[in-house]
């Protein structure tokens, strides 16, 4: 479980606050299984999501050596910059991470930001493979051809725009089941074209809905990596870049010279190769439900947290009152799914909320951010369940009230 704390940062001003049952206050941001963030425009929600993907790429870089500590600050701005956050950086900003490897605290003046890592332990360790995923995605469905455009893309896009790629060609001519609508997805290598498959039908995605431009790339992407994270350990280390393979050579072949002991050796060697290789996949989204109608943004949701298994994690941005009631569902089924006895009760559970797509509620967290004053705290809960009182119910509770005071002075007029 990784945490991190943030003050000072763009949106973020006092940051995550919680006053603990003994009295003391934790200022440490958790970053759970499933995590996230809500709150209105401006109120720092992808800024910190984009922070937390930025130092769990950081460690996973200083655990490989692609980045040595302590982190310079031009490396540390441009990890800001591919984010577009470099602006945001203020001479008293206090960024803190602590990670499964390394403990990461920003240091220096306004000028000259450093990185001070400290290694938490030696251990063996799983890294992460990491994508964020922007709100600008639907532009990628928009287009015929991703490499006419692909040079005028900058940051996260851009790199989304590439993973989108692969996700083509790796699935081309393969019908690839989407998660609302009946509908598929295929990609037209002789085309180089995207379409969209309804019953015996097809249109090309950059005709289609605003919606199926959100979820395509979405989905699409997500189940890429997933395949990709489970090819053979032989596989993916030939995909190392190629200072990667010629440090993890050279390790290898400082062990060989060291250690005799054939058993021994072959630990070392698993122990090297872990530090290069991804294990499990760390999907960080902005607004997953964009476009989408709310029958669908919950089908999307329940596919999320299918793929979320294992070690994977699921950070969100969302302005949507219905992502959070299906997370609610899928936490009252978790609940429900251990005490079932009958074959008949398990099938109606999960014909509501898949097996699959249930959550632990100690392994989520909820937090909303509050523009006004740049604070962050976390959402409440019952037995588990997310709190109702919160600001995206809070919201349609305040819509009701207005109409209220509407029908109020209908009657008025009608005395």
């Amino acid at each position: 479980m990784s945490k991190i704390r943030i003050k000072n940062f763009g949106p973020i001003k006092e940051g995550f606050k919680e006053t603990l049952p003994d009295g003391t206050v934790n200022d440490w941001l958790e970053v759970k299984k499933v995590t996230v963030f809500i709150g209105n425009q401006g109120s720092g929600k992808s800024t910190v999501a984009k922070l937390i993907s930025s130092f769990i790429w950081l460690e996973k870089a200083l655990i490989r050596g692609d980045i040595n500590a302590p982190v310079s600050h031009n490396d540390f701005i441009d990890l800001l910059e591919f984010h577009r956050l470099e602006n945001y950086l203020e001479s008293d900003s206090l960024i803190e991470y602590e990670g499964a490897t390394y403990s990461l605290k920003l240091n220096g003046s306004h000028n000259k930001k450093t990185v001070e890592a400290k290694r938490l332990n030696n251990k063996s360790v799983k890294l992460p493979k990491i994508m964020y995923v922007p709100a600008e995605r639907n532009f990628l469905s928009s287009v015929s051809n991703i490499n006419k455009v692909s040079d005028f893309l900058v940051g996260s896009l851009k790199n989304y725009s590439v993973e989108f790629r692969n996700a083509q060609l790796s699935n081309k001519g393969k019908v690839i089941e989407l998660p609302i609508n009946n509908t598929k997805v295929l990609y037209d290598a002789k085309e180089d074209e995207n379409y969209l498959l309804f019953g015996e039908k097809r249109l090309k995605l950059s005709e289609g809905s605003s919606g199926f431009h959100s979820i395509v790339p979405l989905y699409w992407v997500t189940r890429y990596l997933l395949e990709f994270l489970k090819q053979g350990e032989k596989k993916l280390l030939e995909l190392l870049s190629t200072d990667q393979t010629i440090r993890r050579e050279k390790e290898l072949r400082a062990v060989n010279a060291e250690i005799q002991d054939e058993k021994e050796l072959k630990i070392n060697e698993k122990k090297i190769n872990g530090k290069y290789i991804c294990k499990y996949f760390v999907n960080i989204v902005e607004e997953p439900e964009q476009n989408l109608f709310p029958t669908s943004q919950r089908l999307l949701i329940n596919s999320l947290l299918a793929f979320n298994n294992g070690n994977n994690m699921l950070v969100m941005t969302t302005h949507s009152p219905y992502l959070i009631n299906s997370i609610s569902l899928a936490v009252k089924a978790n609940d429900l799914k251990n005490r079932i006895e009958k074959k008949e009760h398990e099938n109606q559970l999960y014909e509501v909320v898949p097996k699959a797509s249930t959550i632990n509620p100690e392994e989520l967290a909820i937090y909303q951010l509050d523009e006004t004053n740049g604070s962050i705290k976390i959402l409440g809960n019952f037995e588990g369940i997310p709190s109702d009182k919160n600001y995206l119910n809070q919201t349609i509770r305040l819509s009701n009230m207005e109409f209220d005071k509407l029908l109020e002075i209908e009657q008025e007029l009608e005395l």
